[in-house]
């Protein structure tokens, strides 16, 4: 008769999944017990602390909502996010180096004209237009592409984190098609670098470990081209002083792009400038392939993403 003891329990919990029917279900099970039964026997856990970590989680779950994901924030201080993404994306073969998606790919992303600012009713942000290609590992050019954007404001928020965004609405964020020439441009204000949000467990658990919570300044993107595996990256901003130390680990040297001020009183498409502004160009290269681009938090299941 098995014995329910330190020496034996692991082994009847793992036997326990022998008959899942699904042979990748049974794999994970059994491997995360193992796992988790492992760092236990490792660290002696206490009761104290087991019943703090259960409530640490319940407090996770209960503080995500329709527009906030407090469990894609706590993967992505763990550093679990990038590595998913790491071993998911081990042979890139010249394409686009991806990150994480990150806790804000909320509401609808309307198609919008390019030229247009995402940014219109930030008045106090230095101005940024932003000119980009899509191509595929051979340059190239795919058209009709959707492009999905989205950033912080200069004061370091997502829209969805604003008090009235319900009533205001997206800001910072659209959705583009690639012309014939797989280009899209737009204007916005120059994003900074911003802490995630530390009202919440996560942020606790980062204030209590002296860990700084900043992220670099950074413009999110999401390409998905039909035929080629959805992209999912950032473009961070050259000199920003957090690049070597971003609270979710999401930097990659070829995603950081030299933003050049600019003073020329018309910007790349001929709009007028006014004043100082900056200029970020950044070229995506897409993998051939395939996969089910994530949808936005807080949309329906029947709209696209």
């Amino acid at each position: 008769m098995t014995q329910f003891n330190e020496t034996e329990l692991t082994e009847a919990v793992v036997k326990s999944f022998d008959n899942t029917p699904d042979p990748r279900a049974k794999f994970l099970l059994q491997e995360l017990v193992k796992s988790l039964h492992d760092y236990v026997s490792k660290t002696g856990l206490t009761f104290e602390e087991w019943d703090y970590a259960i409530d640490f989680l319940t407090r996770t779950g209960q503080k995500c909502t329709d527009t906030r994901q407090e469990f894609i924030l706590l993967s992505d201080v763990l550093g679990v996010s990038m590595l998913v993404d790491a071993v998911n994306h081990r042979d890139r073969d010249g394409a686009t180096q991806t990150t994480v998606l990150g806790p804000f790919y909320v509401g609808e992303h309307k198609v919008t004209a390019h030229g247009t600012d995402i940014s219109p009713n930030n008045l106090t942000g230095e101005r940024m237009f932003v000119q980009s290609r899509v191509t595929d590992l051979q340059g190239k050019p795919l058209a009709n592409v959707p492009v999905d954007v989205w950033h912080a404001d200069d004061d370091g928020f997502y829209d969805s984190q604003k008090a009235n965004y319900d009533e205001v609405g997206a800001s910072a964020r659209a959705r583009f098609i690639t012309d014939s020439d797989g280009r899209f441009f737009f204007r916005t204000i120059l994003p900074c670098s911003y802490p995630i949000p530390t009202d919440g467990p996560v942020g606790e658990m980062i204030v209590q470990t002296k860990r700084h919570p900043m992220r670099p300044a950074h413009v999110h993107f999401l390409v998905n081209a039909k035929g080629y595996e959805p992209l999912i990256t950032h473009v961070f901003m050259d000199g920003d002083k957090y690049l070597d130390s971003d609270v979710v680990f999401g930097v990659k040297d070829d995603l950081v792009a030299k933003v050049e001020p600019r003073n020329e009183p018309e910007m790349p498409d001929g709009g007028k400038a006014n004043g100082k502004w900056h200029l970020m160009s950044y070229e995506f290269h897409l993998k051939p392939g395939g996969g089910i681009a994530p949808k936005p938090l807080g949309t329906k299941a029947a709209e696209p993403a």
